[in-house]
């Protein structure tokens, strides 16, 4: 059985900053270096092992990854291109606080999260789904088995999840927060229902 497991990277500057980075490649704070520390030690406490550790190329992404790899003894991360960040467009660097008073009506507010859904530049959802769809069908054409990690980011990672379940993307976009070094489980074992293996305390959005 494959089973592919999610996790999202580290708290970063811009997370405390609250801005949005997309494609900015700002690197791990020291929370989040520790959230990476937190999620390798719970992994390792279950048993997990990994045969294969894929990760964004963006620095909060792969320093993730390979704190997660070095503390669980387990192979190098390879990077994967179709991991990275939605391309926020316009609203690169911008701070989250603003999304309301620009992008409004095209919103969606999550209890934590206030999405915007097609600024100027940006990947949309259904855009991320396509892209969700084609590295889900790489990581099966490559593994037929085994323990898979994807380390990623939050708007990616929630399509990832869509994608393979079948779910509406709108839907999934209120239905949980996918926080710093958060752990899903992508699995025929496992319901959508129940994809959360670990959550991580949260500092920032």
């Amino acid at each position: 059985m494959l089973n592919i497991y999610l996790a999202r990277h580290g708290q970063d500057g811009d997370n405390v900053r609250g801005i949005l980075n997309g494609h900015r490649d700002e690197p791990l704070t020291e929370k989040g270096i520790e959230q990476a520390h937190e999620v390798a030690k719970k992994v390792k406490e279950t048993g997990i092992v990994f045969d294969v550790i894929y990760s964004s190329p963006l620095k909060r992404a792969s320093k993730t990854a390979e704190i997660i790899s070095e503390n669980i003894n387990s192979v190098s991360p390879k990077v994967e291109q179709l991991l990275i960040e939605r391309d926020f467009g316009i609203m690169t660097g911008q701070k989250t606080a603003d999304i309301e008073k620009m992008c409004a009506p095209d919103i969606i507010k999550a209890e934590i999260i206030t999405y915007f859904l097609n600024p100027e530049g940006a990947e949309t959802f259904p855009d991320l789904i396509k892209r969700g769809r084609i590295l889900l069908e790489k990581i099966r054409a490559n593994h037929k088995s085994g323990n898979i990690l994807l380390v990623t980011h939050g708007d990616i990672g929630k399509m990832i999840y869509a994608e393979y379940y079948n779910l509406d993307w709108k839907e999934v976009l209120t239905q949980f927060h996918f926080g710093n070094c958060d752990l899903l489980l992508l699995s025929q074992n496992s319901p959508a229902d129940q994809a959360h293996v670990f959550k991580i305390l949260q500092h920032n959005q």
